[in-house]
């Protein structure tokens, strides 16, 4: 029996007229027919809304209004999926080939989906890889070194998905991956690119921000000591990252 589950694809953008169309169309464009495709807009003012409306015939769900950052529009998005699974794309996104989800799902059933992801810059060209690539078998422990699999390349029921935790302004997708992974049962790795991610630069305040919600968001999950000893790690080969010129984002 083909296995033919539904996937809710949630883009949530504010103000992304260059970038949404193309993001828009690596949606509509697959060649799996059972999607439902949801954009949550944070009441854009350039033009975004009616570019999204031009394909409002292939979009299940355009919901448009003021939010609290992104992961409360994320949570929105959740809010109205009615799919077996999720998979967000921002605006610039895109997934690999009009045969991504039509591939992901003739592995059968599973609790999670995940794969490579491809980096591009603005204009939609390929740079290369992300700087951390997914592990061969991805567990809930895999994420202590660093985001080892991209949130546009993780495909989960929905059933496990819990809402963002808000408190996180910058890393709350690394606190919802790992939420899901430790409910997790079967685990595929597609050992395909499923998204290309789009290329963006952190200011040093975010970025500062950003290290301590994820230092608290590992200790929640693997504890303080053990997080002292992994970041102290992740320092160390800090360096040889940088020598190797493999860091794409």
């Amino acid at each position: 029996m083909q296995f033919n589950p539904k996937i809710s694809i949630i883009t949530v953008v504010f103000n992304g007229h260059s970038l949404i169309e193309r993001t828009i169309k690596s949606v509509i464009h697959q060649t799996y027919a059972n999607v439902e495709y949801i954009i949550i807009d944070g009441a854009s003012s350039d033009g975004t809304l009616e570019i999204a409306e031009k394909y409002q015939s292939k979009i299940a769900v355009i919901l448009s209004g003021k939010d609290n950052g992104i992961y409360d529009a994320m949570n929105k998005g959740l809010n109205v999926a009615t799919g077996d699974y999720v998979l967000f794309l921002n605006a610039g996104d895109e997934l690999f080939t009009n045969e991504t989800i039509a591939s992901v799902f003739t592995f059968g059933d599973a609790d999670v989906y995940y794969g490579n992801t491809a980096v591009v810059n603005q204009k939609g060209d390929l740079l290369g890889d992300r700087r951390l690539s997914p592990p061969e078998q991805l567990n809930w422990t895999s994420l202590k070194f660093g985001m080892c699999v991209s949130h546009q390349s993780f495909i989960a029921k929905r059933s496990l998905c819990e809402a963002y935790d808000l408190k996180y302004s910058i890393s709350a997708d690394i606190d919802w991956v790992i939420s899901i992974l430790k409910k997790s049962i079967r685990i595929v790795n597609t050992k395909n690119y499923i998204s290309k991610f789009l290329e963006g630069g952190t200011s040093n305040k975010r970025r500062k921000k950003a290290l301590f919600e994820r230092f608290n968001i590992m200790s929640k999950h693997y504890g303080f000591f053990m997080t002292i000893l992994n970041h102290l790690y992740i320092l160390f080969r800090f360096p040889f990252h940088r020598l190797s010129k493999k860091s794409m984002t």
